[in-house]
């Protein structure tokens, strides 16, 4: 990386500027506003789902989903 950056400013400098004016400006980027959360921190409000959710299937349910 700092190879070719090093090859780009110099191509930079042959091509528009002389001397001592500078041809580039490095900045340190802002850290993103947004940042993700640790594994296992709580991120929403619980999943909920029926009582009967897991129970397995009719005989007429499996033929509706084909199964």
């Amino acid at each position: 990386m700092k190879t070719l950056f090093s090859r780009i400013l110099k191509k930079i400098q042959r091509g528009k500027t002389s001397g001592e004016t500078p041809v580039a400006k490095l900045t340190a980027i802002e850290p993103s506003p947004t940042h993700r959360p640790k594994v296992g921190t709580v991120t929403s409000a619980p999943v909920c789902y029926d009582s009967d959710a897991f129970d397995p299937m009719t005989d007429e349910e499996l033929a509706e989903w084909g199964l």
